[in-house]
């Protein structure tokens, strides 16, 4: 039977260094708890839970509301959890959520809300929350979220690109995990009064960027703003917003980001992660500087942050 359901697939990462601490038993345990509890969260928002599938847990929703009020209750009681245990067993959980019509067989669920919701688990950061513009639509108003529009992406397995957004849970953002908003019914942050510039130069092309431009998307697929046609680069690599009067850049890529800033020392590393882009410097794609990578530079005017 087919019907309109909302699908949040919710995963746990880095269980590798809890296995090789506790060992499999106890790790094994730990991750059944957690999963376990994770799924009391999707029952309790009207859920049903699907199935549990390794670190993850699959549930439908009726609404799109009730589906993005568990994401984000998940979200935010994982978050409290991971203050309190030790580094070793910290797991960041990751969520997609999509609405469309599922078909349900025999206790399980197909579709390709089903699929969407892997694809947006896959590509959301640790403590994220990626959804359709659908799902977004549909949940209206949730209590403490903000709907933010991450851009265009390439999902795969779907022919045409999805506009994708974050359902923003934290109390306090950070500069660092805001993107920009959008017209949604949700609570909307004010956008900022403060104004900058960015410039990403790519084998002699040069292209700029204000603060209004944003979200401007790295990679290989031509629906990036600036594709970098280099094999070693994701499809949609990188993508750089602006909040607080600072641009941040965000890897969302299979292989990781690293950001070098003129005049320092160190390259900052990005997996899933983000870091502030200031001044001038360079942005390798897909591996480290020393490795050959392929490499943007980056010039920064009018924004903030100020070298310290």
């Amino acid at each position: 039977m087919n019907s309109s359901s909302t699908v949040v697939f919710a995963d746990l990462s880095g269980s590798t260094p809890l296995y090789e601490t506790l060992g499999n038993q106890r790790a094994t345990e730990t991750v059944m708890r957690l999963t376990q509890w994770m799924g009391d969260v999707m029952l309790a928002h009207g859920g049903r839970v699907v199935k549990k599938l390794g670190d993850g847990v699959l549930g439908v929703f009726g609404s799109a509301t009730q589906g993005v009020g568990a994401a984000t209750e998940l979200q935010r009681s994982h978050q409290i959890h991971l203050q309190r245990w030790p580094a070793v067993a910290r797991m960041e959980m990751h969520v997609g959520v999509a609405t469309g019509e599922v078909l349900e067989v025999d206790g399980d669920v197909y579709g390709d809300a089903v699929n969407v919701a892997s694809r947006l688990c896959e590509r959301a950061g640790p403590g994220e929350i990626w959804t359709t513009d659908v799902a977004a639509l549909g949940a209206g108003v949730v209590p403490a979220v903000q709907f933010r529009k991450l851009g265009v992406f390439e999902l795969r397995g779907k022919s045409e690109p999805q506009t994708i957004y974050q359902a923003e849970w934290r109390d306090n953002d950070s500069p660092e995990m805001l993107t920009m908003q959008a017209g949604l019914h949700s609570a909307i942050a004010p956008l900022d009064s403060f104004f900058g510039t960015i410039q990403l130069s790519w084998q002699g092309e040069s292209l700029s960027y204000s603060s209004a431009d944003v979200p401007v998307h790295l990679g290989r697929s031509s629906s990036a703003q600036l594709c970098i046609t280099d094999p070693r680069v994701s499809r949609m690599h990188a993508r750089i917003d602006w909040h607080n009067g600072a641009f941040t850049l965000t890897d969302v890529s299979s292989f990781g980001t690293w950001v070098y800033y003129e005049g320092g020392d160190a390259v900052v590393a990005l997996r899933r992660d983000a870091c502030r882009l200031y001044g001038t410097g360079q942005i390798a794609l897909g591996m480290p500087f020393e490795a050959g990578a392929p490499s943007v530079d980056f010039r920064v005017a009018g924004s903030s942050m100020r070298l310290g």
